[in-house]
């Protein structure tokens, strides 16, 4: 097969989250066991961080990462979706996986596919283990899919578990509460290994606690606070005192999102984590690479900014907590005009989401290409509701050209609310 074709392959033989949604999630490990093992079980032969939580995961893998990376470790990471490009996913220091891995992998595994028919996302993990094992990784970040305690990726045995908080998100299969939702999470929470928590509320600390029994357990918010920070310009720039000594220290992110300060703390304390297993995770290296996550792990879609007068943000917050943060940082922005262009999926919790968009802006309601999304219509007539008012669009680019046809020089097109959605802008 070519690469184009092992991709159709990938993309329509297995069952794919992003196209048919529950369907493709099993609560069950014995396909992702059963491919290791045919490969060798690669997990095994290098070390790993692994990341789970409703919101922030995807930025504090890449965060983490680039602080390995500069550390000087040859560093996997493990993420999911992908933007643009499949092999966004499997990156070892910042690069691509190579095209013909991914070809030469699939027709090697294929019989076994054929046998067991696992889901497209048990596929990418085996694949990024058996990529990882081949490039000899000194560590991996891997990023948990969806939940965790039978997210494919739950089979490794890490230096250190991060979860980075839980919100609403994913309800009809990880649970209709914040606990039961922090216990699927929870899962990837092993017998020994030492767990961050990013952010912990009443309702999941205990759910913690009883999880973590016989594991040390540290909770970022009770080792650091933020004292400040200054976004100027599309830049944040932090300062965070440290509880027990009051140190403070000042760190620069390429990653200017202010909901990054909250990631910043979980990241901050996973590293000191490390740090103490032996590490080289030191303040001057973590502060080196937090000013440049993009470059070297290659991370886009987190209030990005790809063109300027008007600019145009694109920012993959598709819950309700990440619409909370969307919501918090255009208040902190300056802009003449706000233009919004939005898609969903069916499965969010959508009237929940629109309730929090400021009614003083222009919509551009769309769709990302694919069966899970909302279609822009029933989106629009459902935002009317809110008051928030605006056209639809049949896809992102036809929405983002409408936009810019209108836009002041001096406005704002943000473009949110699906992963997916995001992905499909070509400027």
């Amino acid at each position: 097969m070519t690469y184009p074709e092992t991709l159709h392959y990938l993309f329509n033989k297995l069952p794919m989250f992003s196209r048919i949604g529950t369907a493709a999630f099993k609560k069950d490990l014995t396909n992702t066991i059963r491919l290791c093992e045919s490969l060798g079980n690669p997990q095994n032969t290098f070390k790993t961080i692994h990341i789970a939580g409703t919101n922030g995961k995807g930025s504090t893998s890449h965060m983490l990462a680039a602080i390995l990376q500069t550390a000087g470790y040859t560093t996997g990471l493990y993420t999911s979706p992908h933007l643009k490009d499949f092999r966004e996913r499997i990156k070892v220091n910042g690069h691509l996986c190579n095209e013909q891995f991914v070809v030469d992998f699939t027709e090697r595994i294929q019989p076994l596919i054929d046998e067991i028919e696992p889901s497209f996302f048990e596929i990418t993990v085996a694949m990024a283990f058996d990529y990882f094992a081949k490039m000899k990784v000194d560590v991996a970040v891997i990023e948990v899919g969806l939940g965790g305690r039978f997210d494919s990726t739950n089979i490794i045995t890490p230096e250190l578990s991060v979860i980075t908080n839980i919100g609403w998100d994913h309800m009809n299969m990880l649970g209709d509460s914040l606990e039961k939702i922090a216990f699927e999470k929870a899962g990837i929470i092993k017998k020994g290994i030492p767990v961050v928590i990013g952010e912990v509320i009443p309702e999941t600390k205990q759910v913690f606690e009883d999880k973590a029994a016989g594991s040390q357990i540290s909770y970022a918010q009770n080792e650091r606070y933020v004292v400040g920070w200054e976004y100027e310009h599309h830049q944040l720039t932090v300062e965070v005192a440290e509880k027990r000594s009051d140190n403070h220290r000042h760190y620069q992110l390429d990653l200017p999102g202010i909901y990054q300060t909250r990631n910043l703390l979980t990241v901050l304390e996973a590293a000191h984590q490390l740090y103490l297993k032996g590490w080289k995770t030191d303040h001057a290296t973590v502060q080196k690479a937090l000013a440049h996550v993009k470059p070297l792990t290659g991370l886009h879609g987190r209030w990005e900014v790809i063109h300027h007068d008007p600019v145009v943000i694109l920012d993959v917050g598709h819950n309700v907590d990440g619409m909370a943060q969307i919501k918090e940082q255009l208040e902190l922005s300056d802009y003449q005009h706000l233009h919004i262009i939005m898609g969903m999926v069916k499965d969010k919790e959508i009237d929940a989401v629109l309730q929090l968009l400021p009614r003083q802006a222009t919509y551009y309601f769309t769709q990302a290409q694919i069966p899970r999304a909302l279609d822009a219509e029933s989106l629009r007539l459902n935002a009317e509701r809110f008051g928030l008012t605006g056209s639809s669009f049949s896809n992102v680019n036809d929405a983002l050209q409408n936009a810019l046809s209108h836009a002041h020089k001096d406005d704002m097109i943000l473009v949110c609310g699906s992963v997916f959605l995001v992905g499909e802008v070509t400027m």
